[in-house]
């Protein structure tokens, strides 16, 4: 038996207990998933400034990100379809979250609902809209998000169209599959019995709980890739951001900027943050790795916004060099679905807290005692 001891132990972990195609749609990411690999080769390629005899005896890993206190500087990004990692997957999370004092952000492509999250008791969350073309439905869905007391809403921009996911074609999850891949599909679900008794038996109702007028049933997926299709709208510019801005009190956070002149174009238009994110290596294959255009965007709007980071970060150690790099925070995607997908809510609780553990070793050996030192000079130049 794996004791896991990091988040690749998790990841290896999620791989055992899922299906393969539903591993793979965490695990993938577009075409050729250079980008994807690109995230964290990069974040492994920076070199981190010892320091020694500096006394950082008391570490205080804690911080504020849009006023809200976090007890480390990590925030669980929003990622689709979670309830089918683990039963009623979304309330897993975000009850992990709010015990280990960090915010959770909702998927609009969830399997819970929002007031489903809501009404398991945790901390105030997060809400993600999607760029979509019926005004009407995205409306509704901020009322409801508002009303269940959510906080921030995460735009997500970088998601126009999908991108082809090679790994999903093959698997079936995209549709299009052959009968004999149908067949594969479901021979990984049947030859999975603990998955198959806690989601699909145990994890009723299974449906797209924020999208459940427009597509019912979740053992739909190709219905769901019909109505993303055809409501995800490329028309989109800078000048819809101000109907979110009316249909929204409170902080909006673009997330999906990996220029500068884009950031500069969020903050001229509202907005409280960004995320510097290439949706994980999910959408454009080739574009830079979002620790690469971090310090640029930093540099650019870092006095005018909050900048948060998201792609690639595996420990705590790479939370301490998006920071040095220019983060306030990170936004964790795969790392904190891994853990669910391995041990639920615990395995998300004991994700948060390998993290923490490793970013409170990281900052002592470089002697710095608060995130908020974390800069520059953290980063070995040399």
């Amino acid at each position: 038996m794996l004791v896991p001891a990091s988040v690749a132990d998790y990841r290896l972990l999620a791989q055992r207990r899922l299906p393969r195609p539903f591993f793979d749609y965490i695990d993938g990411g577009a075409y050729g998933e250079l980008t994807l690999k690109a995230n964290q080769a990069d974040l492994d390629a920076l070199k981190l400034h010892q320091r020694v005899l500096r006394g950082a005896s008391n570490i205080d890993t804690t911080t504020t990100v849009l006023g809200q206190k976090l007890a480390q500087p990590v925030i669980l990004a929003p990622v689709g379809l979670a309830g089918l990692y683990a039963r009623r997957g979304e309330v897993q999370a975000a009850r992990a979250a709010a015990a280990a004092g960090v915010p959770f952000c909702l998927s609009t492509v969830s399997i819970c609902s929002i007031e489903e999250v809501s009404a398991a008791g945790t901390a105030p969350f997060w809400f993600q809209l999607y760029v979509i073309r019926d005004r009407g439905y995205a409306k509704e869905l901020l009322v409801r998000a508002q009303a269940a007391g959510c906080t921030t809403l995460v735009f997500t921009v970088d998601l126009p169209v999908f991108a082809t996911r090679y790994r999903d074609v093959r698997n079936g999850m995209t549709g299009g599959a052959s009968a004999l891949g149908r067949l594969a599909k479901l021979w990984e679900i049947v030859r999975h019995a603990g998955w198959l008794l806690d989601v699909p038996l145990g994890g009723k109702p299974l449906t797209f709980g924020n999208l459940a007028q427009a597509v019912p049933s979740a053992r739909s997926l190709e219905a769901m890739k019909v109505w993303v299709d055809a409501q995800f709208d490329p028309g989109v510019t800078w000048h819809d951001l101000g109907w979110v801005r009316e249909h929204w009190n409170g902080p909006i956070v673009i997330k999906g900027v990996l220029d500068a002149d884009d950031a500069r174009a969020a903050a001229d238009v509202g907005a409280s943050a960004v995320v510097v994110s290439n949706h994980g290596g999910r959408q454009l294959d080739g574009a830079p790795s979002a620790i690469s255009v971090l310090p640029r965007i930093a540099e650019a709007v870092g006095d005018r916004l909050e900048i948060l980071m998201d792609g690639g970060v595996r420990s705590g150690q790479d939370v301490a060099k998006a920071l040095a790099q220019g983060a306030r925070a990170v936004m964790l995607g795969r790392a904190w679905a891994y853990g669910l997908a391995a041990r639920g809510e615990a395995g998300v609780a004991e994700v948060l807290a390998l993290l923490k553990r490793e970013l409170e070793v990281t900052m002592t050996l470089l002697g710095i005692e608060r995130v908020g030192e974390l800069g520059g000079d953290a980063i070995d130049r040399w």
